[in-house]
């Protein structure tokens, strides 16, 4: 038996040995075959990178470990290339699941209310920020890597490079997740029928103003009535496009800022403060307060009803009639088939969709019919406040997952967001996370063939999309409220004042039972007391702040638009 051991441990040491050189040998192949030189680092700078995974890891060699996310492009290429080279790299076996957005929020939730391990570290969205830091549930990163991580964090993580910390830090000042892909919703239209001289020369006789990117909702609402009908290239086309099937999809269709492009909530970037774009207000200690207006919420007032009615206006006389039955899977691949003529509201994960070979919105050179621009906002809206939403799904590692486990999962959570690999990774996803990435002479290169994509992102207008904030206590609770709510009012069944009426009251109902629980402890709800309106209103307006706002009596404003080259020029200026 004694020999035996002998015999094996042997082996195990030159198998050891083996891997040892092998590492680096793995990490080069890796470098030549999958980087080249699509990353912002030099290749001594890669190695250098490697190296340092490699001598990190060692502590964590053999072992299994299991992380997940949604299912996106960006995430594919992780399980799929990444996880691969990892393991190779390091020793520590990887493996990624992909799963739906909501199954990701499930085995979130599973494991932080039974404190079983299910996955060592989650890809979820930065929505759920205000859950992690009231729930505590979630490490501090900011603790974790000064502290028991500091061992397994990468000195050449570079924090600062991020262009999405400010959406997964909390009001303590600390970061809870570490941003791994990042889309925006932006206005998407035909810049080859803007600039179609019949078109422009039409719309001017009966507008009386230049066809161009709208800036507010009044031009998009001409825009799409002018194209709805219209025949271009021998077929009808429509001036709008949306989606509004009573399914889960509809929730993130509102809750992803569009009563902020309406002019809900209150100033202030990332996130308007007291009120934000949920309508839920929170008191100077970030305790919620109410989401109804009768507490100085604003979910169903005036700004938001607004935005509810625009949305069913536009979907019933401007889409293609097929729109109000689709979900949000449906509706996205139809822009790209040549009939729509804008879309107010399109995700940037959608880039690498709109963009291949042989479509009707792709030219024969490769370049796009099409351009991404600033979404346009509604007529409650004032400088300073959020214009649209932001995805930003960040890696977040639980309490409940063993140390030794989380610190296997934090190296591979840094590899895939390193310098070293996100250049080649964001060309193959366009999910945009780092200044340096994003500033790569090879996206320069591309980005006339990604229709605006890169000069939005190069532009200052971006800090104006930004994900939901801390205002939400529980986003898994809340969030699911939504889609129902305002399923109501896309069937015909409640008109918008009545879905969003019974909206708030839901989500009041869900701030009250975590009041009475006491779970989130200082940092959970305490709900205010009713008033009308106009005392809120007055209220906020004392205070140097907008919402409530009252209604305004003509919400159809002078329609305003700008020519998207000038607008791009301005940027780089």
């Amino acid at each position: 038996m004694r020999r035996h051991l002998m015999t094996t441990t042997a082996v195990m040491l030159l198998v050891m040995t083996g891997a040892a050189h092998a590492d680096m040998a793995a990490a080069k192949k890796f470098l030549d075959t999958e980087i080249g030189d699509m990353s912002s680092l030099s290749r001594a700078e890669q190695e250098k990178e490697m190296q340092w995974f490699i001598d990190a890891a060692k502590p964590f060699a053999g072992m299994d470990i299991k992380v997940v996310s949604e299912t996106l492009t960006t995430h594919e290429y992780e399980s799929k290339t990444l996880a691969k080279a990892f393991t190779a790299i390091t020793g520590i076996k990887i493996t990624h699941d992909l799963i739906g957005e909501g199954d990701v929020v499930e085995k979130l939730q599973t494991q932080m209310q039974s404190g079983e391990n299910v996955y060592d570290a989650y890809v979820n969205d930065s929505d759920l920020i205000g859950t992690h830091w009231r729930y505590q549930q979630a490490r501090s990163l900011t603790k974790w890597m000064a502290n028991e991580g500091k061992d397994v964090t990468n000195p050449d993580l570079d924090l600062k490079d991020f262009i999405g910390l400010k959406f997964t830090t909390a009001p303590d000042g600390e970061l809870y997740q570490l941003p791994d892909q990042q889309f925006a919703n932006l206005y998407w239209f035909r810049y080859d029928w803007f600039n179609d001289a019949k078109n422009k020369a039409d719309f001017k006789a009966k507008y009386g103003y230049d066809l161009g990117v709208p800036v507010n909702w009044s031009a998009y609402e001409d825009i799409a009535e002018f194209f709805t009908g219209r025949e271009i290239d021998g077929k009808k086309v429509f001036g709008h496009m949306d989606y509004g099937k009573k399914d889960p999809s509809l929730g993130w269709r509102f809750t992803d800022a569009w009563l902020s492009m309406a002019g809900n909530g209150d100033k202030g970037l990332p996130n308007g403060l007291p009120v934000d774009e949920w309508g839920i207000k929170v008191d100077e200690k970030s305790r919620p307060v109410g989401s109804c207006v009768a507490r100085g919420g604003d979910t169903n007032g005036p700004a938001a009803v607004y935005s509810i009615q625009k949305y069913l206006d536009w979907i019933k006389a401007y889409a293609p009639p097929a729109a109000n039955g689709m979900n949000f899977s449906e509706s996205g691949p139809v822009p790209g088939q040549g009939e729509i003529a804008q879309q107010i509201f399109m995700y940037t994960a959608f880039t690498a969709d709109m963009v291949k070979d042989g479509l009707p919105v792709v030219n024969k050179d490769g370049t796009p019919k099409w351009r991404f621009a600033p979404s346009p906002h509604g007529v409650y809206w004032k400088n300073g406040m959020k214009l649209g939403y932001q995805d930003v799904g960040s890696w977040t590692l639980l309490k409940s997952t063993p140390d030794d486990r989380a610190k296997a999962a934090w190296l591979y959570a840094q590899f895939v967001v390193s310098k070293t690999v996100d250049v080649k990774k964001s060309h193959v996803g366009l999910t945009l996370i780092r200044d340096s990435t994003i500033n790569h002479k090879s996206f320069t290169d591309r980005a006339p063939k990604l229709g605006g994509l890169i000069e939005f992102y190069r532009s200052p207008a971006r800090v104006q999309w930004s994900p939901t904030g801390t205002n939400v206590p529980d986003y898994p609770k809340l969030a699911q409220l939504w889609w129902q709510a305002i399923g109501d009012a896309a069937s015909g069944a409640k008109t918008a004042q009545a879905a969003m009426d019974s909206l708030c009251a839901e989500q009041e109902k869900v701030l009250l039972r975590l009041e009475r629980a006491g779970v989130q402890k200082d940092m959970g709800p305490k709900l205010a007391e009713e008033h009308d309106i106009e005392y809120w209103n007055k209220d906020a307006v004392s205070k140097g702040n907008l919402a409530p706002q009252l209604k305004i009596a003509n919400e159809k404003e002078k329609p305003i638009t700008v020519n998207y080259d000038e607008l791009v020029k301005s940027w780089q200026k």
